[in-house]
Order: structure tokens, then C-alpha cells, then sequence
């Protein structure tokens, strides 16, 4: 019994490994690909989002074959990690609502601005993108949140 206790013991204090972010651009650079397809509308929102599903299951499976023990969640990003997360708590500009886009067309909208005549039953849209900013002495610009009413 005792050397079963110390099993248990051993086993729980085992070192795991873990992975804080892992490059969500695909080895041939598949994400990049499909939301430029996109933007240039070569392809539909759901190629696009095929894609990244894609993407985040090999990048799992990737981690967990080289014995990753715990595997990061919520890493992986369209276009900006700090845009992502304003999109989660609901901070959504005003400009960019009641334009009559998917909620994909809103997130690339905020990120890159959107100009486009009406065509095909949808309304001609012209909103520029969200200020960029660089952030604490780095080289990444990443997207200034707009908190307000």
C-alpha cells in the first residue's frame, strides 16, 4: 500500500509541459491564403472558417504528438488577438453596426475598414478600420479597443 501511495504521489508531481500560443498561419501559410481569398471575394466566409478549424485541430494534434501535456485553448486568431477580445466582451465601435454585415464581414470591417459599392442586394459600405497602436516598446501593432457608450 505504501508504495502505491508513493506511486500516486510520484505521478501527480510529474512535470507537465504546456504551450502558451502556437503559429496559427499553417505551415504553408493556409490562413493567410483563405482570408485574402476572402477579402479579395474569391471565396466564401465558410472557406474561411473551414480553414481555421482546420488549422486548430492540426496545431492540437501537432502539440499532443510531440507529448505537449496541456494544450492551449482560445490561441488562435483571424486577424488580432486584442480585436478578438473586444469582440468577446461586446465592444463593437457604433460605426460598424446596422451595416448590414455578417458578423465575419464586422470583424475584418474593424480590422482593415471596408469600402465597397452596393452590389448583389448588399449596401454600399465605406467605414475605415480601428487605430493600430504599438504597445509597450514592441514591434506589434495591434488594434486600440474602443470602450464607450
Amino acid at each position: 500500500a505504501a508504495a502505491a501511495a508513493a506511486a500516486a504521489a510520484a505521478a501527480r508531481m510529474a512535470t507537465q509541459s504546456a504551450v502558451l500560443g502556437y503559429p496559427r498561419v499553417g505551415p504553408h501559410r493556409e490562413l493567410k491564403k483563405a482570408v485574402e481569398r476572402f477579402w479579395a471575394g474569391k471565396s466564401s466566409e465558410q472557406e474561411v472558417l473551414d480553414t481555421a478549424k482546420a488549422l486548430r485541430r492540426a496545431n492540437w494534434e501537432d502539440q499532443r504528438a510531440q507529448g505537449v501535456d496541456v494544450l492551449p485553448s482560445n490561441d488562435f486568431s483571424l486577424y488580432d488577438h486584442v480585436m478578438d477580445h473586444s469582440l468577446l466582451f461586446g465592444a463593437v465601435p457604433a460605426r460598424y453596426t446596422g451595416l448590414g454585415l455578417t458578423p465575419l464581414e464586422t470583424y475584418f470591417a474593424m480590422g482593415r475598414g471596408l469600402q465597397r459599392p452596393a452590389a448583389d442586394g448588399k449596401p454600399a459600405v465605406d467605414v475605415g478600420s480601428m487605430e493600430m497602436v504599438k504597445w509597450f516598446d514592441s514591434n506589434y501593432h495591434i488594434f486600440r479597443p474602443e470602450i464607450g457608450p
